[in-house]
């Protein structure tokens, strides 16, 4: 199996247009074009895509400033949002794989940055156990958002 990840290029655009979640995920998350289309307007939002064997399994967006200042006053961190796995890779470890290689692409391409950070709702524990197991912590935050409580977790670059 091979991972990697990608600022999105317009090529995959037919692939997130069929890009489908549970439930479940829909509502914790935004979808990969709603979140797309945030990008469009703000140059500080950049779309990555989780690639499997050269097939987008997932997607999400790392915010600079104006995504952090909500959750942190640390200017050198960079905040991941709209993580999502496509509904059709889940359980198969690409979750796990794309969070090993989040800090590493991080710091290639975002070399200023010393932390990133991620605010998960307080009832999606699932999420919770993934960010755990890949080194992340909760720094005892708490934000409310759209859909309740906001968790954020934190991890040094």
């Amino acid at each position: 199996m091979s991972i990697a990840l990608a600022f999105y290029e317009e090529k995959y655009k037919p692939e997130l247009e069929n890009y489908l979640l549970s439930e479940e995920q829909l509502y914790y998350t935004s979808t990969p074009l709603d979140a797309l289309e945030k990008c469009l307007v703000e140059e500080d939002r950049h779309p990555v895509v989780i690639l499997k064997d050269g097939m987008v399994a997932g997607f999400f967006v790392l915010h600079g400033w104006d995504g952090v200042k909500d959750y942190s006053e640390n200017k050198g961190a960079i905040l991941m949002r709209a993580y999502s796995i496509q509904h059709s890779y889940q359980g198969q470890g690409i979750g796990r794989e794309s969070m090993e290689q989040l800090i590493p692409f991080i710091k290639e391409q975002f070399p200023a940055k010393k932390e990133v950070i991620l605010a998960v709702n307080v009832k999606n524990t699932r999420a919770q156990y993934v960010y755990h197991k890949a080194g992340f912590d909760d720094n005892g935050r708490r934000v409310m958002g759209p859909k309740g409580e906001l968790i954020i977790f934190s991890r040094e670059l």
